[in-house]
């Protein structure tokens, strides 16, 4: 009896851990599958993030740049190797760039958060510069690489560049964004060229504080405080330090950002802009040490109004867009960070003149200038820009555009460069060059304007898919007349000699290719 009870309990003990294991191998039910849902709250493009309440949408561009005559992308060949004339200026330049954008916004109580930002990834071919004693150095690799860039490829070869990081909620702006007191088109009124006159830029984003206030019907005002030293800086130039005729940049550590203010009227039939800057120009010391004191802050300032016209009669979407602006100690609001060198500058030509080995022309904005013991003595600037936009077709468009811009020395400023003279014999350049290497300068003057005007054509064959061709002319005016012992240079090979001080004259030639995404 107790066999027979026995082998009832382990059968029954058997049975309940086969059920047991059965049990433990049924399959468990899976968590639903979040799928990526369409969100068109914001446009097209945009997707919800899985699992929660934001959308986002990812965007950028691959682009292509082949330019002529210029040792730089598309900023033009107005100083260095660039503006040599020689066999240090390249032939071409290339590039190659990915841009990569992230746009979310999310719906709150208190409206729409948004977060956006923008990097690109760059290779760009650089040029060679003399060592001064018949050998050359790749530039961007420096005196211990090998020549032709042996890290080619290499992200520390290339360039990697935030454009812009921000933040938007309830009419706030807060990081790197283009500046209030830019324009919609910001450098390019119907043009690709970076590097025109006549107002403000910062195509790269610049680190502000900004509050909108939209009255409706298309009108809004923004106030805004933003980094001045990134993009905003000319030059506070300190005559007593002889590297050059205009000193050496003096700047002390920051102390007060810029102060911006912009009306923006947008309607349907265009656009008008009023902007205002601020700009305070704080100097370190006269000499190396506390000791030797320093000048006065002074505020700077700019003024620029804008003007869109669109779908004007000559054809549907064509466009007219145009501004002007005026300066005082604020330069770069005019000569903007990617105008040629940015106010800086040195071209060298041809010339007729006998006894004249070459020409060369100058001309320098920065926002003061000033001497030990003295005070800062303001720049002023005024200038413009403008294109017209004609589109023969939904898939061609041709602009006319031109630029300029007028630079200004007060009575003090000259005197200090120039002289009591106005020969330089007397002034920063006779010291910097010697009286013998400015006995030949018959006019000083550091007042200049630079003049510019191009054309571009693009050709969209597909969506998104557009080829371009940009020309583009320059013409620098100064008034330094006469000839000048300039000691040479040898990283772009010019040799001591006396040069012919002239008006300079340069172009180049932009061919793209970008694809949108």
């Amino acid at each position: 009896m107790n066999m027979v009870k026995s082998l009832i309990l382990g059968s029954a003990a058997a049975l309940v851990a086969v059920g047991g294991a059965q049990a433990a191998d049924l399959p468990v039910k899976a968590k639903a599958i979040e799928y990526v849902k369409v969100c068109s709250l914001y446009g097209p493009g945009f997707y919800y993030i899985p699992g929660t309440d934001t959308c986002i949408k990812l965007g950028g561009y691959l682009r292509v740049d082949v330019l002529a005559n210029t040792n730089s992308d598309d900023t033009g060949n107005t100083s260095g190797a660039g503006a040599a004339g020689n066999r240090f200026t390249n032939g071409y330049t290339w590039r190659s760039r990915e841009d990569l954008n992230v746009d979310t916004r999310t719906a709150t109580e208190y409206g729409v958060v948004r977060t956006f930002f923008d990097a690109t990834f760059s290779w760009t071919t650089d040029s060679y510069a003399g060592a001064g004693n018949g050998s050359t150095i790749y530039s961007p690799i420096g005196t211990t690489q090998a020549p032709n860039n042996a890290n080619a490829g290499a992200v520390a070869g290339g360039t990697v560049g935030v454009y812009y990081a921000f933040i938007q909620f309830a009419g706030f702006t807060i990081g790197k964004a283009v500046s209030q007191f830019s324009t919609p088109w910001a450098n390019y009124p119907g043009n690709s060229y970076d590097g025109l006159v006549g107002g403000g830029g910062t195509i790269t984003g610049v680190n502000q504080f900004t509050y909108t206030a939209d009255f409706g019907n298309g009108t809004s005002l923004s106030l805004s405080a933003q980094d001045q030293t990134q993009y905003y800086q000319a030059g506070v130039q300190n005559l007593g330090v002889l590297t050059s005729p205009y000193g050496a940049s003096d700047y002390a550590g920051t102390i007060a950002p810029d102060l911006v203010a912009m009306l923006r009227v947008d309607q349907a039939w265009g656009l008008f802009q009023a902007s205002f800057a601020a700009h305070d120009n704080h100097a370190a010391y006269f000499g190396g040490s506390e000791l030797t004191g320093h000048p006065d802050d002074k505020w700077g300032w700019a003024g620029q109004l804008a003007l869109s016209i669109k779908n004007i009669p000559t054809g549907p979407g064509d466009t007219i867009n145009v501004q002007g602006v005026y300066t005082n100690g604020a330069s770069r609001y005019n000569i903007q960070d990617l105008a040629g060198s940015a106010g800086a500058n040195t071209i060298f030509g041809h010339t007729n003149l006998p006894g004249a080995y070459q020409s060369i022309g100058f001309g320098i904005a920065p926002d003061s200038v000033f001497i030990p013991g003295g005070q800062q003595q303001l720049v002023t600037t005024y200038g413009m820009r403008g294109a017209y936009v004609h589109n023969w077709s939904p898939n061609w468009n041709t602009s006319i555009y031109g630029a300029w811009a007028q630079v200004n020395y007060n009575s003090t400023a000259k005197t200090y460069i120039c002289g009591a003279s106005g020969t330089g014999v007397d002034g920063t350049w006779g010291a910097v060059f010697g009286a013998a290497g400015v006995a030949g300068m018959t006019s000083c003057n550091p007042n200049y304007s630079i003049a510019q005007l191009g054309t571009q054509t693009q050709w969209t064959p597909v969506k998104n898919l557009t080829f371009s061709a940009d020309f583009t002319y320059t013409h620098l005016d100064q008034n330094y007349a006469g000839t000048l012992a300039f000691p040479g240079t040898a990283s772009i090979g010019k040799p001591a000699a006396v040069y012919e001080l002239k008006n300079q004259d340069t172009f180049l030639l932009l061919l793209r290719a970008q694809r949108n995404w």
